[in-house]
């Protein structure tokens, strides 16, 4: 085989790889009882809800009322190119975050009583994800607070 032959065929290969990034779905995500999926040990999740530092990042906090405030995440994400809202529960958002072929899966639990919404964002695939996914919970946590008094 000539050497154009085998160039091709290995790109091929390493697409077809690329494109398994993006993992299937998780079935232990979704709120019960009030609380997030717990992350796993792996330093690629952060949770509101989390005990430890590592994983450990702040919930979205509101003064408004909490559906007027629910609604307003809503619109944050729906404005962002790189989610997709899968579940839009009463109290509950699950999206799809993407980042070039990999995707990650966030959560946002509505407590109504303490006025806050928690946030989870996972990666789906690998053991590090460099900070992404607490990055982009803040990006949206500073595009939520932007729009807090329009």
């Amino acid at each position: 085989m000539n050497n154009g032959i085998k160039r091709i065929l290995l790109m091929a290969l390493g697409l077809l790889n690329l494109i398994g990034c993006a993992g299937e779905r998780p079935n232990n995500l979704g709120a019960k009882e009030g609380i997030l999926a717990p992350c796993p040990g792996s330093p690629n999740c952060v949770s509101s809800q989390a005990e430890n530092e590592r994983h450990r990042i702040a919930p979205l906090v509101f003064s408004s009322d909490p559906g007027t405030a629910f609604a307003r995440l809503k619109r944050v994400l729906s404005d962002r190119s790189d989610t997709s809202i899968v579940d839009d529960l009463s109290d509950y958002l699950r999206v799809e975050l993407r980042t070039m072929l990999f995707v990650d899966d966030g959560e946002f639990l509505l407590d109504r009583t303490n006025k806050v919404i928690h946030v989870r964002s996972a990666s789906r695939l690998g053991y590090s994800d460099l900070g992404k996914n607490r990055s982009r919970l803040e990006a949206i946590r500073s595009q939520f607070l932007a729009l807090e008094g329009k």
